[in-house]
């Protein structure tokens, strides 16, 4: 018999939930606490579904019995109203949940902890201070480029256009992941590649042979820190990456074998890296050893023994020593470049250059197999450089004793 209003109203709860019928699939669920809703049940490709329509008596008999007609005329046409339902759901829910924001700390999280300390801090910044506070909450899916424009420009103006352009490559990374996850189709930040003129890349100012002895002579007439002429003289003799040097910790050095060892998770590439000593590199340490002041690190801050010196101590040295004559013209990393090139001309093998300069192969399939440290060759060149650097056992003495 169908159901009225009436009797919906005198129905009162019972021990157990009660399933009421209407009539043509149709029920009403009436649980133990008196809450009712309407259901339908129906058969799908000789399979059972059980369908809520919504609450009585937000949905009303009437209403409830318009929707089985609408159910009814989707199982005529061929579908299934249960999985149209969780389908429009999952659609629902991706508007609210799957933000750029949410995705976005989903790809953070994913990377961090394989990459260096430069990525996080850089990432993160230009999520947090450029992407977030405007596309934070928007749904990441069907993501309109042009909002993603409008972000870049004013970075762009507050910035300039090669920060902007790093900040839309991290959000070119974002919506890659998003889309791997099934998050998105598209990646707006791709469509953008050339939504501006950028400059081009330069590479790094460095010297030329003959211009080294004269860097040396300035290092040592700078009135600065001796701690901080020791940082430039290692760094010139190792020539390791400035953070490679700066955060250096004294329980990386094997001292009696003449090696640094740098630890993977400090590393670029993510690869433990050895790094042959020299005499000088050796005569260098241990002057510098009783001015750490029983620090963990080579380099500690003068205002705390905790943390190693600031990341840009050196570059600010190399610009204002010799009256700024290397302002611009040489920085920390140029050291590696002039290294290269002059190791290079003394006809050491390219191979074994690389591998001190810790680079990665890009031939993948001659990395898979070359697992050569040519740690003989690497121990002679670093020798002959350092020999260079400083060819006279006085030079060295003075740059460590004068100060």
């Amino acid at each position: 018999m169908p159901l009225t209003e009436l009797r919906i109203q005198a129905i009162k709860p019972a021990a157990r939930p009660q399933k009421i019928t209407d009539a043509d699939g149709l029920y009403l669920y009436v649980l133990q606490s008196g809450t009712k809703s309407w259901r339908m049940d129906y058969t799908f490709a000789g399979k059972r579904f059980t369908y809520t329509l919504g609450k009585y008596p937000q949905l009303t008999l009437a209403k409830a019995r318009l929707k089985r007609g609408e159910i009814k005329q989707k199982l005529h046409d061929g579908i299934n109203p249960s999985v149209e339902k969780k389908a429009r759901k999952a659609v629902e829910r991706a508007l609210v949940e799957d933000t750029f924001s949410a995705i976005a700390d989903d790809w953070y999280q994913s990377k961090s902890d394989k990459r260096s300390k430069a990525w996080r801090e850089a990432n993160k910044l230009y999520l947090e201070r450029d992407l977030k506070p405007s596309l934070g909450k928007l749904a990441i899916r069907n993501f309109d480029a042009r909002l993603l424009l409008t972000v870049l420009e004013q970075c762009a103006q507050e910035r300039g256009i090669k920060t902007a352009d790093r900040v839309r490559q991290t959000a070119l990374q974002v919506f890659e992941h998003a889309i791997l996850k099934f998050k998105a189709e598209t990646n707006p930040a791709a469509k953008l590649k050339r939504w501006a003129e950028i400059p081009p890349r330069t590479n790094r100012p460095h010297l030329v042979e003959h211009e080294i002895h004269d860097l040396v002579d300035a290092i040592d007439a700078y009135p600065g820190h001796l701690t901080t002429k020791l940082a430039a003289k290692l760094l010139l003799l190792t020539f390791v990456r400035k953070t490679e040097l700066v955060e250096a910790n004294w329980s990386e050095f094997d001292l009696a074998n003449a090696k640094w060892i740098i630890p993977a998770e400090r590393m670029k590439m993510k690869e433990a890296h050895v790094v042959p000593l020299s005499k000088q590199a050796l005569q260098t340490l241990e002057a510098l050893r009783p001015l750490s002041c029983g620090s963990d690190y080579l380099f500690p801050k003068s205002s705390t023994i905790l943390k190693p010196i600031n990341r840009a101590t050196l570059n600010n040295m190399f610009a204002n020593m010799a009256k700024g004559k290397y302002q611009g013209k040489f920085s920390p990393h140029g050291i590696r470049g002039t290294a290269s090139t002059w190791l290079n001309e003394r006809g050491f093998r390219h191979d074994a250059i690389e591998r001190q300069l810790a680079h990665s192969e890009r031939n993948q399939v001659r990395a898979s197999y070359n697992h050569a440290d040519y740690m003989p060759e690497r121990r002679q060149m670093m020798q002959a450089w350092a020999d260079f650097l400083f060819p006279a056992e006085s030079s060295l003495k003075r740059m460590l004793h004068d100060d």
